[in-house]
């Protein structure tokens, strides 16, 4: 009797000590974003951008107004950011915190960029970088963050999800379910069962489709890539198999050139023509998934008939697709701000799971962070394996090598020039392209 009391006692003690435990984590959860600093503080931040407007940015400030309503932030555009941005943050009318882009790191004419950025990494500033996905945070030669991602971007196709379900179909995640799903939807009547932007080599279907897979052929092999980003004319085959991929790609009928060459640009018109009905597939990036909810009331045959639609990965490979994973846009902190205190406070209040997962949802973008399963448009990118999760952020493909494969591929893609043409070709196609 009195080792069952024993046990019946030790377990109530169990449970009870369980149950303090999740209310605990459920406190420390529920706590959120606590002030550091003087919530009356008074002053002003400026963050800049090349956006003409940053609606998602400017409720995460009517948000963070919520702790300190006397400081007044602010978004301002500054033109031709790439090229302005440097002499903006020389300038004595500086931001206090501004966009900022990989590609720019360790480039000569971008030196000021990076140069007025705080390291994001010191402990002391409390940011939970925890939350970001660790392959799209830039890596640093000497181990310092000047930049941190606020959204993210990729590569894959929108998915009208209406009419795989009328046809009785499912959505395809290996290259071989792919042609085969484009041959039963050609077979039911619909002539364009996969279209994207092909007029021009920069985000053309080529491009979107390939890539991801090519960055699978080279990520695990450090010589191809530093042969690749050194423009070494034997790194043209590296490129080889992704050719022959695309070759292979046409020939199996996936694409009707001629219609697809009727669109005009790889975002406002990518998005329209898909959101005319009768397309199951159009190949795109994220940034122009972020256009389409804002585009649905500008399409009378959306309007007219709505549909559900999502975006996935493209499988160009029999063992599934790859997730190109990539920073989209990020922010930096300049070490010089008058209000730097204040600007940590604000990076600290927004670099969090629940506020970019907002900011990204009102933007339409993909969100840096780890969950992906609370935007049903990009949840598909989420089930996708680790171990084809590729992020040239990770193995360090440079631009000037992606050039390179983009237009080898748009070559091969249009039928301009065969793969071995192509392979021959690279280090000498046009950097300005």
């Amino acid at each position: 009797m009195k080792k069952t009391i024993c046990i019946i006692l030790a377990a109530l003690m169990i449970f009870g000590l369980t149950a303090c435990g999740s209310e605990k984590q459920k406190a420390t959860t529920e706590e959120g974003f606590k002030p550091a600093l003087d919530s009356s503080a008074k002053c002003q931040i400026t963050v800049a951008g090349g956006y003409d407007n940053f609606e998602a940015l400017e409720t995460e400030f009517e948000r963070f107004n919520e702790y300190y309503p006397d400081v007044e932030l602010r978004f301002t555009k500054v033109d031709d950011y790439n090229n302005m941005i440097g002499t903006v943050l020389d300038g004595n009318d500086a931001p206090d915190i501004y966009v900022n882009y990989s590609w720019m790191y360790g480039r000569d004419q971008y030196k000021s960029s990076i140069d007025h950025a705080e390291d994001l990494s010191d402990p002391a500033l409390n940011l939970d970088l925890d939350c970001i996905r660790s392959n799209i945070i830039l890596n640093t030669d000497d181990g310092t963050l000047p930049m941190v991602p606020v959204f993210a971007n990729t590569y894959g196709m929108l998915v009208n999800n209406d009419l795989f379900e009328k046809e009785g179909l499912s959505v395809p995640v290996t290259y071989q379910e792919l042609v085969e799903v484009c041959n039963a939807f050609r077979d039911k009547g619909y002539q364009n069962p996969l279209m994207g932007f092909t007029n021009e080599e920069k985000t053309s279907l080529f491009t979107l489709t390939i890539y991801p897979f090519f960055c699978g052929t080279v990520a695990n092999d450090a010589e191809a890539v530093k042969k690749l980003n050194a423009l070494d004319p034997s790194a043209g085959e590296y490129m080889r198999p992704s050719l022959e991929k695309m070759e292979q790609f046409m020939n199996d009928g996936c694409v009707d050139l001629d219609a697809c060459s009727k669109i005009e640009d790889n975002y406002d018109a990518v998005i329209l023509r898909f959101f005319e009905g009768d397309i199951p597939m159009m190949t795109c990036s994220g940034d122009a998934v972020s256009g389409t909810k804002k585009r649905e009331s500008r399409s009378e045959a959306f309007i007219a008939s709505p549909f559900t639609y999502s975006f996935v990965p493209v499988p160009m490979s029999d063992e599934g697709a790859y997730f190109l994973d990539m920073p989209n846009l990020q922010f930096s902190v300049n070490k010089d701000s008058p209000s730097l205190d204040m600007a940590n406070e604000f990076m600290r209040f927004l670099i969090t799971s629940q506020e970019l997962n907002e900011m990204a949802k009102n933007k339409g973008l993909m969100s840096p962070t780890k969950d992906l399963s609370f935007n049903s448009v990009y949840a598909a990118f989420g089930n996708v394996p680790e171990s084809r999760i590729m992020s040239p952020e990770v193995f360090g493909l440079t631009d000037d090598a992606v050039i390179q494969l983009r237009q080898a591929v748009y070559g091969v893609g249009t039928g301009a020039m065969t793969v071995d043409e192509a392979v021959a070709s690279f280090g000498t196609f046009s950097q300005d392209s």
